[in-house]
């Protein structure tokens, strides 16, 4: 079955080019030139994955990234026709995105990114062990994709849950910068280490009994992060 591709965007000529494009591909397009249609279309058929371009003649993108992070967990691509600083990745980490790309968008890129974003919505444990973790404050079902904080259930978009799940899979190992960037993101992209910080960041904020003070996802200064289990009381 097809993946179902939600376009956002208000430049009708590259709507079009988008969406012939992933028609060509097998993908399903569906497009909205602007944010008060994208909502609707999104609310009645569900998309797997939404492409939302910044600047909107009715809204901000960033603002209908955030109202779709509020009811669903769906990947989200956001276009921009400006080179985007880590602040700006950050904010829009904050507000649900799960991943950037700056205009002209590249079809090999477009393509590779989008394939890497499907997965991890869809990230398959391959019958790894463990399949759970759990103490008395943080309780993760990778069979079932539950993550809950003392018994409440909480919302990680595709790429948060995925690199939780990579670092429970790889429990009190030290992972590189380079691996978890491979292993989440794909290997084009070993070489950008500030999506892991930025990540890491927002996963804290998340999951963390106190963020400034983290007890399992442990820096390794200079090369990267390590899951570290606590013990049940």
């Amino acid at each position: 079955m097809s993946a179902t591709i939600l376009i956002i965007e208000d430049d009708v000529d590259l709507l079009q080019l988008l969406r012939i494009d992933l028609q060509q591909s097998g993908y399903k397009a569906l497009v909205a030139h602007n944010g008060a249609l994208g909502l609707k279309i999104f609310q009645e058929k569900s998309p797997d994955l939404v492409m939302i371009d910044v600047a909107l003649p009715d809204a901000d993108g960033l603002e209908i990234c955030q109202q779709i992070r509020t009811i669903s967990n769906v990947p989200i691509l956001i276009m921009t026709g400006h080179a985007v600083s880590e602040a700006q990745i950050a904010q829009g980490l904050n507000l649900g995105a799960d991943e950037y790309m700056v205009k002209p968008l590249g079809k090999l890129e477009l393509h590779a990114r989008i394939k890497a974003l499907l997965r991890r919505a869809g990230f398959d444990m391959q019958g790894k062990q463990p399949l759970v973790y759990e103490d008395d404050y943080l309780s993760v079902n990778l069979g079932t994709r539950r993550v809950q904080i003392e018994g409440q259930e909480i919302r990680l978009t595709p790429t948060e849950y995925k690199l939780l799940a990579t670092f429970i899979m790889h429990s009190d190992e030290v992972l590189t910068f380079e691996q978890i960037l491979e292993t989440v993101w794909g290997e084009a992209y070993r070489t950008e280490h500030h999506y892991p910080r930025i990540y890491v960041s927002h996963l804290r904020r998340k999951i963390e009994p106190n963020p400034q003070l983290p007890v399992y996802i442990v820096s390794e200064y200079g090369v990267g992060y390590r899951f570290r289990e606590r013990r049940k009381v």
